[in-house]
């Protein structure tokens, strides 16, 4: 249960990635976790960053760079290793005593299949909000849309760019907000 209810950790992942099947002798594995705090009161968007993560069980396809713009001289440059990532989750972000979010099951699923494939502790509580059901709920679409189309029918713009973790992450958190106040 969450004990801190004065902020939401939202966030999104981006994950190595193929066209098509993955390729023999390869997992994805997470190489960017965007990150920030939105306050329940306020509504401000805090502590936005994108956390560049080297990938241990597969490598940077072209179209994963494609889809992400993330390359692996950026990986190589600025990448940390997993469990530093998810050190900066708990002592930076306190990930375990707050509530956290993100746009779809994908994440907590893809945080708890790394985490367990790579013999690392879960770094997030049990509270998870998945903001996709929960904002499909409150408009009574009758079927979950993509993050870019919320936003398009909140008619707010999208920041930054799509499928990148740092960016994603500050917009889903402004449909959070919205959801949290209508």
């Amino acid at each position: 249960m969450a004990r801190k209810l004065d902020k939401i950790v939202v966030v999104d992942i981006e994950a190595t990635c193929w066209e098509g099947k993955a390729p023999d002798n390869m997992e994805s594995d997470i190489i960017e976790i965007g990150i920030c705090l939105l306050d329940v009161h306020s509504g401000e968007i805090s502590d936005n960053r994108g956390i560049l993560v080297q990938p241990e069980r597969s490598v940077i396809s072209p179209f994963c760079t494609e889809l992400t713009t993330i390359t692996p001289e950026m990986i190589e440059e600025d990448g940390i290793p997993f469990k530093d990532a998810l050190k900066i989750l708990r002592n930076e972000y306190a990930c375990q005593s707050r509530a956290w979010a993100s746009y779809g099951a994908y994440d907590l699923k893809q945080f708890q299949r790394q985490c367990s494939a790579l013999e690392r502790g879960y770094p997030f509580g049990p509270s998870h909000i998945n903001v996709k059901t929960l904002y499909a709920l409150k408009q009574k679409l009758g079927h979950e849309t993509g993050m870019a189309g919320a936003l398009d029918q909140l008619e707010i713009p999208l920041e930054g760019t799509h499928h990148r973790g740092v960016d994603d992450a500050k917009n889903i958190a402004k449909i959070l907000w919205w959801i949290l106040n209508n």
